[in-house]
């Protein structure tokens, strides 16, 4: 059985659910020790009780809260400190802002989404970057939105800040580039997650419309003609951070079902 990513460790953000959950099953059916990271520690017991271990891994977690990204950031570089360990692999993944019209936004809208998305990625790759590099390996990968390649209606501050993080990315993907360490993002379009179905209930209080009908307007969009899963989102993050993908960097994977108009 191979298992590509034996003997290295991934961080995974916002792991107990949806996305970042299936990010860390699949890792960890690779090979890979996970150390999962969100804000309940009930859950984060039970997800990582329940991730795979073929290769007999510990598994562990860390409470953190992205809204508060000084004191996640604190949270990891203590459990770095302390335990001598090395992430190999840095999943950023953490909720997306609220949807509404962009001119409807505060001022403040726009400040909570850029600390928990952009400034809490920034930090958390400040955290773990030395060590990949005296490892001479690292993967920093970021689940951000198909936004960053065509703006989403309905999605003004996430659109905005999506974007900034797009660019941050890229701009560390060059200076990370001659270290061994990657930077990419992946770009999950309509997704069967606890996101698609909220924004879906939102949209059915503001229209009025049934949850069936605009979910059968969306499905139009898509070429695949249905919604993705978050196991086919996990599955392009662990290509990317595999060993055998240590020539893609600073690129953006839309996974949508051929919804976004763009190349």
């Amino acid at each position: 059985m191979s298992l590509p990513f034996i003997s290295r460790r991934a961080l995974v953000g916002g792991s107990t659910q949806g996305i970042g959950r299936a990010v860390a099953e699949a890792l960890a059916a690779q090979g890979a020790t996970v150390t999962l990271l969100a804000r309940d520690a009930a859950r984060l017991r039970e997800v990582a009780a329940a991730l795979p271990t073929p290769a007999d891994q510990t598994h562990d977690f860390l409470v953190a809260d992205f809204s508060d990204p000084e004191a996640l950031a604190a949270t990891v570089r203590d459990y770095l400190s302390a335990t001598g360990r090395t992430v190999h692999i840095l999943v950023n993944n953490t909720g997306g802002p609220a949807g509404g019209p962009l001119l409807q936004a505060t001022p403040d809208d726009f400040r909570a989404a850029f600390e928990q998305h952009l400034v809490a990625n920034h930090l958390l790759a400040q955290a773990v970057v030395p060590g990949m590099q005296a490892a001479g390996f690292g993967r920093i990968i970021n689940i951000i939105s198909t936004s960053v390649k065509v703006p989403l209606p309905g999605l003004g501050v996430s659109n905005t800040i999506r974007g900034a993080v797009a660019s941050w990315a890229k701009t560390l993907a060059n200076e990370l580039g001659p270290l061994g360490i990657t930077v990419n993002n992946v770009l999950p379009g309509a997704t069967l997650t606890q996101r698609h179905t909220s924004l879906i209930e939102k949209k059915t209080a503001q229209t009025g419309q049934s949850a069936e009908a605009i979910e059968a307007e969306m499905l139009k969009t898509i070429p695949a003609r249905r919604f993705g899963l978050a196991e086919e989102v996990a599955a392009a993050v662990v290509f990317l951070a595999s060993p055998t993908a240590g020539y893609i960097n600073g690129t953006s994977v839309p996974v949508d079902g051929g919804r976004t108009g763009a190349f």
